[in-house]
């Protein structure tokens, strides 16, 4: 476990912000995630990585949560407060030999779209569609940052995203090419539902990656 100075926050929404840490001598494979927490307490969450990894700075994607001790206290750091990281961890990554020649669909909901944003940045020349579910517009958490021509929003709560309904609503209506490798990311239920969808599209079980949020 090592000490990390914060050197900005940034909020995107009343509840959402994003933290970025001196970067130091970490390394990381785009897609994993550390656990976080202030230097001398046992309080410490797990949030996936949202910067590249050529970046010279670590970046985290966090929801404050109505009982989230460690979310609310982090939204109060200041530049050169210390937090500690360990990790990384997890194994949600990209195989290396599929980057360059293979077609990726990227399917999130809300904060689960950090990872995939890793993914993006690491690798800008990947072919991919990214589909974000949220309920609004607010959360589509820093869209301009992607390539609009990839990019579809999907937004369950008002008609104001590129598809009015849920991701698997878009997947039933428009069917994943077979060939396509698949990672998906966010709350649980989606995770299930998308799975069977894409399953009975003809996806092969091996190309489809999961990763649980909530």
């Amino acid at each position: 476990m090592n000490s990390h100075q914060v050197i900005s926050l940034r909020n995107l929404t009343p509840s959402t912000y994003i933290i970025r840490l001196e970067k130091k001598d970490f390394t990381f494979k785009t897609g994993q995630y550390i656990t976080l927490g202030f230097s001398g307490s046992i309080d410490r969450r797990e949030y996936s990585i949202y910067s590249a990894e050529q970046d010279d700075y670590i970046e985290v994607l966090i929801k404050e949560v109505e009982d989230g001790l460690l979310s609310k206290k982090l939204k109060k750091c200041k530049p050169g407060d210390e937090l500690d990281i360990d990790g990384a961890f997890g194994h949600f990554a990209l195989k290396a030999g599929e980057v360059k020649n293979k077609k990726f669909m990227f399917i999130s909901t809300g904060t689960g779209i950090s990872p995939i944003h890793s993914f993006i940045h690491t690798h800008p020349e990947m072919d991919y569609t990214l589909l974000h579910g949220i309920r609004h517009k607010e959360e589509a958490y820093e869209k301009e940052s992607y390539d609009s021509n990839r990019y579809i929003l999907c937004t369950s709560g008002e008609n104001t995203g590129d598809f009015n309904g849920r991701v698997t609503e878009y997947l039933l209506k428009n069917p994943v090419s077979p060939d396509t490798i698949c990672y998906l990311c966010g709350n649980c239920h989606m995770i299930y539902e998308a799975y069977d969808i894409l399953e009975k599209q003809g996806i092969k079980l091996g190309p489809i990656h999961t990763e649980v949020y909530f």
